[in-house]
């Protein structure tokens, strides 16, 4: 996985953190760069995983996931991938994060209402290998997920 990008890249995610459904041949244009420079950076950064997905940028809320909570699990540490295996398949855990101190797991999850999320919190605790669990909800958010500052610093170059 590729894992750095240079100042032309930071230009073509910075017009697409503007437009992301600009087309190729008018970012090309607007950044004065050829078409095919574009084209295949935008691909090295595909295959290189260095973008995310594109279903990312769906807000949970448009789906009906109005409740946002974070998970803190313990784990059994003989059985952390069957854990890590079964979480992956609750379509409500967004991310799972393996933190340094006293939990094993961290997890943002997402629910219709809170009892959706009691019951999302029950399938993460019956998952194997997890010992127990903590929810702690989201009241708002306060600083949507970005990172169009970190494209524009020029101390990450």
């Amino acid at each position: 996985m590729a894992t750095s990008i240079d100042a032309t890249d930071r230009r073509i995610l910075l017009a697409l953190d503007e437009d992301p459904r600009m087309p190729v041949a008018l970012l090309a244009q607007r950044l004065g760069l050829a078409r095919g420079t574009v084209h295949a950076r935008l691909e090295r950064m595909k295959t290189g995983e260095l973008l995310r997905p594109h279903s990312t940028r769906i807000r949970p809320q448009a789906l009906g996931r109005i409740v946002a909570a974070s998970v803190r699990a313990e784990l059994d540490q003989h059985l952390i991938t069957e854990a890590i295996e079964a979480l992956k398949s609750i379509p409500e855990v967004l991310e799972c994060f393996a933190p340094a101190g006293d939990d094993d797991l961290l997890l943002r999850v997402v629910a219709t209402t809170p009892d959706d999320l009691y019951r999302v919190s029950e399938e993460i605790r019956l998952c194997p290998g997890i010992v127990r669990t903590s929810t702690s909800l989201f009241l708002r958010e306060v600083i949507p997920y970005r990172v169009s500052g970190l494209l524009g610093s020029q101390s990450n170059s």
